[in-house]
């Protein structure tokens, strides 16, 4: 093996989300490039194929043990990281998301330094949201974020909104740095299709279902758009809000023109065939379902919070109005469904800005930059 080529160690959320979708295409990208990647989960994200060569994927599976109500997973992976280092060396561990996994990718260095002192992998900490606006700044984590955080090598955002969060949050000192490097979405496989049927257009939400999220916020946006005019809406995702969603789109009678997908889907393929893509949530640190249907064409209607303005630019690539602000999010939808005009030509934007300024390749030299740089 070359002192070019690397050895890392992924570590990310194997769920339906972004984090995990960006550490799988960073993890796919490096591979390409001709690095050893080892990517450590509870299960295969679903963006990672591992079938591609120079991808190992390392199950970590804790055990059951009846006294220990709560899962061990994080000591698990800890202990899966030590083990997969000591038979292939790992040159560094690229953790996303804080708790557990820088945590845990921590524990894993610090006992590898006893074993092969000034050897032990390098840690670089990616932070994604709600590690630190949500879990990271609870009472109950805060204390443990925040160190792992310090401890790390390096650590990357993906929006500087995120990067002040943290410094503001965490109490992170001032001069601590703290590298932006924006998510990316592969433009070839997010692509326009086909001009989009205006006969019965629809609108697209996509998300974990959380409350974060705003689900209720994208069906009442959803009902205004129907009450004035013919329009459909699929949802695209999982998790814990949608049995009530559901609920409440029949409560109100709009089940007939709302598809629930599910997260195995072929996303660029719902993407295309839609006019435009709500995301009205309470924060977002970044927005990567948001970039995604910009690259397929779609103008976007969300929330103006949190790293939102660094994606879409509001009157060009879409529209941002504050956050539960529904009747301003449906008047822009149906705008943009009324003015063809107008929706090609925000459509047409966003493409443009989806594809030069949020490209893969670039976005990966600049991790292997920060790799690089802790390496020395």
């Amino acid at each position: 093996m070359s002192r070019e080529t690397l050895r890392v160690g992924v570590v990310c959320f194997s769920t339906f989300g972004g984090s995990g979708v960006i550490a799988a295409e960073i993890a796919t990208s490096l591979a390409g490039r001709g690095h050893a990647v080892h990517v450590f989960s509870d299960d295969v994200p679903g963006r990672l194929d591992t079938t591609r060569p120079n991808i190992t994927f390392h199950p970590v599976v804790p055990l059951a043990y009846p006294p220990l109500t709560h899962t061990l997973y994080p000591l698990a992976l800890t202990s899966k990281i030590v083990e997969v280092s000591r038979r292939e060396p790992l040159d560094l561990i690229h953790a996303h998301y804080a708790l557990p996994h820088a945590t845990s990718a921590y524990l894993a260095r610090a006992l590898l330094a006893t074993e092969t002192p000034g050897k032990a992998p390098k840690l670089v900490t990616t932070l994604h949201g709600t590690d630190i606006t949500l879990v990271g700044s609870d009472p109950s984590f805060l204390p443990l974020t925040r160190f792992s955080i310090l401890a790390s090598d390096a650590v990357t955002t993906p929006s500087a909104w995120l990067a002040a969060a943290t410094h503001e949050k965490l109490d992170v000192p001032p001069d601590f740095a703290i590298d932006v490097v924006p998510n990316f979405v592969d433009t070839d496989r997010f692509s326009p299709g086909a001009a989009v049927s205006t006969t019965t257009p629809t609108l697209v939400h996509v998300s974990n279902f959380r409350p974060l999220k705003r689900v209720d916020d994208v069906v009442r946006i959803f009902a205004r758009v129907r009450a004035a005019r013919p329009v459909r809406l699929r949802m695209v995702g999982d998790g814990p809000e949608r049995p009530r969603i559901e609920a409440q789109i029949a409560a109100l009678g709009l089940a007939a023109d709302v598809e629930f997908l599910g997260e195995r889907i072929d996303l660029p393929t719902v993407l295309r065939g839609a006019a435009l893509f709500l995301l009205p949530s309470e924060t977002e640190s970044f927005g990567l379902a948001a970039l995604e249907a910009m690259a397929c064409g779609l103008p976007v209607v969300a929330s103006a919070v949190g790293g939102l303005p660094e994606v879409i630019l509001d009157g060009e690539t879409g529209f941002l109005r504050p956050v539960g602000d529904v009747d301003a999010m449906a008047a822009c939808a149906t705008r943009l469904i009324d003015d063809e005009p107008l929706r090609r030509r925000m459509a047409g934007a966003a493409r443009h800005r989806a594809g030069t300024q949020f490209r893969v390749e670039p976005a990966v030299d600049r991790y292997l930059a920060v790799y690089r740089r802790v390496l020395r």
